[in-house]
């Protein structure tokens, strides 16, 4: 049977995304069951949502039930008309790129991977972005961070992309920043700067809240563009029981700051069983990233354990999210000395 393409070529399902298990599974001959799951940067200590109300099964979701508005209260964003709902920043990534102007934008080569394609089935050109860069070249008119950076976990400064977002305002062009990874570091957010036009952020109660599943996100920005964006995805694009469990979560300040702390710990522990066998590592609370030259040794050492890690084929880098619990750190403890004897 012949690959289906898309418009620009590739074939539909090109982008690679960690949580992929049931093909490892059937890779290695592991059952599903047995593995351990460490390719996400997802919080694995999920928040503990509370009972959904029947009300929210059998009603269409309410627009105006408040939501817009807590989640500006807790990304600190100017007001609920900076703000809007969406089924997941997946949704916003494929539809963004059509409603700015054609340009040249720059991504870096080794960050999310559904950003480049989206841009290009648009009509943009990607060039590649250097965060060293001060001053951008003049040809950049868009440009996409993901900060702290999926999955090198690098960060930029809210001043250098502030100056960034001066450079572009003047070429008419767009800053976007995603920061799915940023609850764990709030202060370093921009998302009280959306005011600005030409300022986008995008945030997803998935990764820090564990509630990937619910497909919820957030785009940030100015109203004129939300409205844009509001009138393409239509409505109804965040359900009743996803709207219920991340508003309960964004209301909990005390769970908040408990697991910041707890994800301090628990992602210096990842690093620490890292470096004791000599990888180094660049990290979040939520995950660690080594490109070690022998990085995707071990990932594929680790597989055969029924241990799956997020391999990145074209760099040989790989990502680790965190365990769930003792028992599966000691398994990750033991695995990761078997791989690398």
């Amino acid at each position: 049977m012949a690959a289906y393409k898309s418009d620009t070529g590739t074939p539909l399902n090109a982008v690679v995304h960690g949580g992929n298990l049931h093909e490892a599974a059937q890779r290695y001959g592991i059952p599903y069951a047995q593995w351990l799951d460490l390719s996400t940067g997802i919080n694995p200590h999920g928040y503990p949502v509370p009972p959904v109300p029947a009300d929210a099964w059998r009603r269409l979701p309410d627009e105006g039930d408040g939501f817009a508005a807590c989640a500006a209260r807790y990304y600190g964003a100017p007001d609920a008309a900076h703000v809007l709902p969406v089924a997941g920043s997946q949704a916003a990534i494929r539809t963004l790129p059509s409603l700015l102007p054609c340009a040249r934008v720059g991504i870096a080569p080794l960050t999310y991977s559904e950003y480049a394609p989206a841009f290009e089935r648009a009509g943009h050109q990607i060039v590649p972005l250097d965060v060293s860069w001060d001053t951008l070249p003049e040809p950049l008119t868009h440009v996409v961070v993901v900060n702290p950076n999926n999955p090198t976990a690098e960060h930029l400064s809210a001043g250098k992309l502030l100056h960034w977002h001066a450079q572009l305002r003047t070429r008419g062009g767009t800053l976007l920043i995603d920061e799915a990874f940023a609850d764990t570091m709030p202060s370093a957010s921009l998302a009280a700067s959306t005011h600005l036009d030409g300022l986008i952020v995008l945030r997803s109660p998935g990764k820090f809240f564990g509630l990937a599943g619910v497909r919820a996100g957030f785009v940030l920005g100015a109203p004129a563009l939300l409205d844009a964006l509001r009138h393409r995805l239509g409505a109804w694009t965040v359900s009743g029981p996803a709207r219920h469990a991340v508003k309960a979560a964004f209301e909990d300040p005390a769970w908040q700051q408990q697991m910041r702390t707890r994800l301090d710990t628990e992602s210096a522990r990842l690093v620490s069983l890292l470096h004791a066998q000599g990888f180094a590592t660049r990290s979040t609370p939520l995950f660690a990233w080594t490109d070690d030259a022998h990085a995707a040794a071990l990932h594929e050492a680790l597989a055969q354990r029924g241990v799956w890690s997020r391999l990145f084929t074209a760099s040989g880098s790989v990502r680790f999210g965190l365990p769930a619990s003792e028992a599966e750190w000691m398994r990750f403890e033991e695995s990761l000395r078997e791989a690398v004897r």
